[in-house]
């Protein structure tokens, strides 16, 4: 990594940690869907993301990404890759392909995706918490794809998951957070890393989910399938990042009424009518 490429101090300092390893970025980036190879290569590398996803079941629809080299950029790029379950339909087959995953991958990370209705990807909210605690068991660092319901998430955590990740509305819809009340509460709640994944569509869906205080994002779709994904994978970079500086600033209260944003002391009382 070039000088140039290095992350700022202040984004070291407020490193992102999960399961007690820290990342410099607060963006996570799926891998799948874009244009070519080439074009992922160059918006990975404008993004600079803690991790990337990637499943086992390309379901991509050129041959490049189910190829051999598909994985040997992956490995090129020198970006931590985060495997998923994408796909799966029960326990056991979430099980399997997280071990599979672990084997292929050599690492214990796993985004845990249990479906459980095929029109709107919705996951599995039954099982989702019996899948978590067997893989948690079996040593991995789950991060449990799930719906901003509080009480599963809050099961979740109890089975031993130390972060949690709520979709904001469902995958590749790009329709930014839907139940924002939900969403907020669960970050009021929750002493866990929270981190958005599924349903955002532009910058500004992230930046507002960062203000409310959630401790990172997980893309794809919003960026492979922008006009320019180059582009958009720095446009989101930016975002997550300015929505963080925005939290840790504090920002201001809101009023039900108009606030003078100069203040009327001293100022001649026939100008103050």
């Amino acid at each position: 990594m070039t000088p140039s490429e290095a992350p700022p101090a202040h984004a070291a300092a407020d490193a992102l940690v999960l399961y007690g390893e820290s990342f410099a970025s607060r963006l996570l980036l799926g891998t799948a869907r874009y244009p070519s190879p080439s074009v992922l290569e160059t918006a990975v590398r404008r993004a600079r993301p803690a991790m990337l996803t990637a499943s086992l079941r390309r379901q991509g629809s050129q041959a490049a990404e189910a190829g051999r080299g598909f994985w040997e950029l992956l490995r090129a790029l020198q970006v931590p890759v985060l495997p998923n379950t994408a796909g799966c339909h029960s326990v056991q087959e979430a099980l399997t392909t997280a071990q599979m995953a672990r084997e292929v991958f050599d690492t214990p990370w796993i985004k845990l995706e249990l479906i459980g209705d095929d029109y709107t990807l919705q996951p599995d909210t039954l099982h989702l918490v019996d899948a978590a605690a067997q893989l948690i068991r079996d040593g991995f660092k789950v991060l449990p794809y799930c719906t901003e319901d509080l009480v599963l998430c809050q099961r979740l955590v109890d089975v031993g998951c130390e972060a949690v990740m709520p979709w904001a509305a469902p995958i590749g819809t790009g329709r930014g957070p839907m139940n924002p009340y939900a969403l907020q509460l669960l970050r009021e709640r929750l002493s866990v890393p929270l981190l958005v994944d599924a349903g955002l569509g532009r910058p500004s869906h992230a930046c507002q989910v960062m203000e409310w205080g959630y401790d990172g994002v997980l893309l794809n779709t919003a960026v492979a399938l922008a006009q320019d994904p180059v582009a958009m994978a720095g446009a989101f970079a930016d975002a997550v990042q300015a929505g963080r500086s925005a939290y840790l600033a504090g920002t201001m209260a809101e009023q039900d009424s108009a606030q003078p944003s100069t203040p009327v002391l001293g100022t001649p009382f026939w100008h103050q009518a």
